[in-house]
């Protein structure tokens, strides 16, 4: 089931860190709008941040849990993938 496979921190963290990601970019919409600002600001740098930092703690959990269980495993990295794509989602729609 897949959510015991969630009561591991490497397979949960990557998904909270893309929902912290979405809440960000949301966050940063409802504050200051949807216009083009001259530089990146800490909340894109922040996202970035939230987005890249996942890789290495979802091919930790790749390497450490998929041979133990392999169908856990890949629903695990399907709901991981899913999460980053949600996030990055209104990036992309919005051109931010």
């Amino acid at each position: 089931m897949v959510s015991g496979a969630f009561g591991k921190p490497s397979a949960a963290v990557p998904v909270l860190m893309s929902l912290a990601a979405l809440l960000l970019v949301g966050v940063h919409v409802a504050t200051f709008g949807t216009g083009r600002e001259a530089d990146e600001g800490v909340a894109a740098h922040l996202f970035q941040l939230l987005i890249a930092l996942q890789l290495p703690i979802v091919l930790y959990h790749a390497v450490r849990w998929l041979p133990r269980s392999p169908r856990q495993g890949i629903q695990v990295f399907g709901l991981q993938v899913l999460a980053v794509a949600l996030a990055c989602l209104p990036v992309a729609v919005l051109g931010l």
